[in-house]
């Protein structure tokens, strides 16, 4: 799978899995947390959401909120950290 088609599956996912949780469509560039959509709380399901889906574990810098904010900056944290693990630990 090419990496863009690995981004449009992840920003669909997580587009999906936010409209189910928020009752509401959001762009992939829209700030959830300016909005007031996304409370600091609903940020760490989304930590648990994103190491669960992907595989990936989110610690220390990657944890903070701007990574959080779009669909977008989400989708880019999730390919940065799964090309940073070596293959054989993937699920």
């Amino acid at each position: 799978m090419s990496t863009e088609h690995n981004a449009k599956t992840v920003a669909s996912e997580l587009t999906a899995h936010l409209a189910a949780a928020l009752k509401t469509t959001v762009a992939p560039d829209h700030d959830l947390f300016a909005s007031g959509l996304v409370s600091s709380m609903f940020a760490m399901q989304l930590v648990v959401h994103l190491e669960g889906t992907y595989g990936v574990a989110i610690v220390g810098g990657d944890l903070k909120l701007d990574n959080f904010r779009t669909v977008d900056r989400m989708t880019e944290l999730v390919l940065r950290l799964r090309q940073a693990e070596p293959v054989s630990d993937r699920a």
